[in-house]
């Protein structure tokens, strides 16, 4: 177990199930889920419904498997989500805390049947391939840093021979970590998803042309960090915008890519303005790209667009660690004035964050970010500008210069 790497959602893991009957933890396949609840469940009966002949006896009967049940850790439950409403009765008979913990490799908001069964009655946490900080064994402080603008004073030094492209293009995966080369990692990432393709977006969605999937994934691995276009993603791909928008919704709920809402003062617009879209997991996307660390020290553009989209993804593992609802938006005006990210919480303070794939600072770094700041005024926190250096600076009033090893 001491080989493991130590996940930062593990205490409120703990905390959910000590008040409540069931926790759901929701994340993309091969991200440490398993091993994660096994963790919590180590005196519980495990289930798995990757396996095929128990699936098939759940389906049949899921009231009777469940009465059979005391607790239970059950994995990969989209599969099931019948199962849901019999653990709904089991849980209204009793409702002890952490009756069930459940594992899905789907995003179980999006399945009706999870809204209307377990509401009151379930938490929900989501489990991300793993952050720089959990790979460095280390704590994430970086939003609580963000917010008190008390950012350490020291250097901050990568890991011994850890470079920002290594970083970068590695990925969150734990078996891609382990793979020594470029090469076979990038042959982990294909096999990876071309297993997902295969078998889990069959179940989980009516696509009537999986053969267009690895495709459209290698079109949006292009895409990556720039403005969702689905009338040009659809014509690429000989399919209208409609079709797109399913198919990329699909790859969406399955924790591959995430759209990054428009930031507006008024709320309702960010509905109808176009999102930002990002994978995930950056060494994903770098593997359709063929992005090796050799090309990305000569092409640059491209790889600042990967940076962009790790970026993206520790912002959103950092953000499911934090018990109060954040928002992850992005800000694009008619003059093109651009932040990469912004952070919203539920009573509007804002950080605003910019990357930049380079040693040093300007003060024209900090253009997008300071209109931002006059636009919001008091709930403008901070602005940030992520850079590759190894010192905080202060660049003005709430806007810093920040390594981006302190992700």
């Amino acid at each position: 177990m001491s080989d493991l790497y130590p996940r930062l959602l593990d205490s409120r893991i703990h905390e959910a199930l000590g008040d409540t009957p069931v926790v759901l933890i929701n994340g993309p396949r091969q991200c440490g889920k398993t091993t994660l609840v096994k963790q919590h469940g180590q005196d519980i009966p495990y289930f798995t419904l990757d396996d095929d002949n128990l699936l098939t006896a759940v389906r049949a009967d899921p009231t009777g498997f469940i009465k059979r049940m005391d607790r239970a850790v059950i994995d990969e439950i989209q599969h099931a989500p019948e199962l849901l409403r019999a653990i709904k009765l089991s849980i209204d008979q009793d409702r002890r805390p952490g009756r069930f913990l459940l594992t899905g490799s789907a995003n179980l908001l999006a399945v009706p049947e999870v809204s209307d069964s377990l509401a009151g009655r379930m938490e929900i946490l989501t489990l991300l391939p793993l952050m720089q900080a959990e790979i460095e064994r280390r704590d994430n402080h970086f939003l609580h840093y963000a917010l008190e603008q008390n950012w350490p004073s020291e250097r901050i030094r990568s890991p011994e021979g850890t470079t920002l492209i290594n970083r970068v293009l590695n990925g969150g995966y734990p078996e891609m970590l382990a793979r020594p080369t470029a090469a076979r990692r990038i042959a982990w990432a294909s096999a990876y998803l071309k297993a997902l393709l295969e078998r889990d977006v069959r179940d989980l969605s009516s696509i009537e042309k999986l053969s267009d999937m690895p495709r459209l994934l290698a079109v949006l691995a292009q895409l990556s960090g720039q403005l969702v276009n689905f009338t040009q993603i659809g014509g690429q791909l000989g399919m209208d915008s409609k079709t797109a928008q399913k198919y990329l919704g699909v790859l969406e709920n399955m924790f591959l890519i995430k759209r990054v809402a428009p930031w507006s003062g008024n709320e309702l617009s960010r509905l109808v303005k176009t999102p930002k879209l990002h994978f995930l997991d950056a060494g994903l996307q770098a593997s359709l790209v063929r992005l090796t660390p050799e090309r990305a020290l000569t092409d640059r553009a491209r790889f600042g667009a990967t940076l962009e989209s790790w970026v993206c993804g520790e912002l959103a593992k950092t953000l499911s660690l934090t018990p109060e609802p954040w928002q992850l938006l992005h800000y694009r005006d008619k003059d093109q004035v651009e932040v990469d990210f912004i952070l919203e919480s539920t009573d509007r303070q804002l950080i605003g964050i910019e990357v930049k794939a380079a040693a040093s600072v300007t003060s024209a770094d900090f253009r997008g970010l300071q209109k931002l700041q006059s636009l919001t005024g008091t709930n403008f926190t901070s602005g940030i500008v992520l850079y590759d250096g190894e010192q905080v600076l202060s660049m003005g009033e709430r806007l810093w210069a920040v390594p981006l090893a302190l992700m």
